[in-house]
């Protein structure tokens, strides 16, 4: 992952002060030198297209919810064969924020009551601070949850060299003799 410094290759940062009441729409489509920049940053041997598809709108009092979804053709290496292996992301993105200032985002922590977590439910609102956030950074974390880490080619499969039977039938012969039986 990369650290905070770190900008995205599809950065697009939005001005979250005014946001118009319908929302920001923001597509960002990556060109080849961005599409080379994501293939490196994900360990994928390439990445054919990528396209965020985003609403930023403003959420509560100070929040802003940014929604829409990730759609990308990428290429990785199958963990067998390293062989290519072609793939489709197609991942929704959901996320909320809060100023840092906001009490909503303190509420839980600074007033000693409860939180309640639903693993199924939404993740709790982010905290950012200034005027602005960059979400096309928020678009790449979705397309980065969503690329498989264990591709795999159709039909290849992990077998050990020499001859799989005779080392599976040594191991049922000593455990016939561990247990006493013949």
């Amino acid at each position: 992952m990369k650290d905070a410094d770190t900008q995205s290759p599809v950065s697009f940062v939005a001005n979250v002060t005014r946001l118009p009441h319908k929302g920001l729409p923001v597509v960002i489509e990556a060109d080849a030198k961005q599409r080379a920049a994501l293939a490196g940053e994900h360990d994928l041997l390439s990445v054919e297209s990528y396209r965020a598809d985003l609403l930023v709108t403003p959420w509560k009092r100070n929040g802003v919810k940014v929604s829409g979804r990730v759609e990308a053709d990428i290429t990785q290496a199958c963990i067998v064969t390293l062989e290519p292996v072609e793939a489709q992301i197609d991942e929704a993105v959901e996320a909320l924020f809060l100023p840092q200032e906001s009490k909503l985002g303190r509420q839980g922590f600074e007033g000693g009551g409860e939180i309640l977590l639903d693993a199924e439910g939404p993740d709790s609102p982010e905290i950012f601070s200034g005027d602005t956030i960059d979400v096309g950074a928020i678009a790449e974390q979705f397309f980065g949850l969503a690329i498989d880490p264990y591709p795999r080619k159709p039909g290849a499969s992990l077998t050990v060299s020499g001859d799989a039977g005779s080392d599976e039938s040594e191991f049922q012969q000593k455990l016939r003799s561990l247990l006493g039986k013949s």
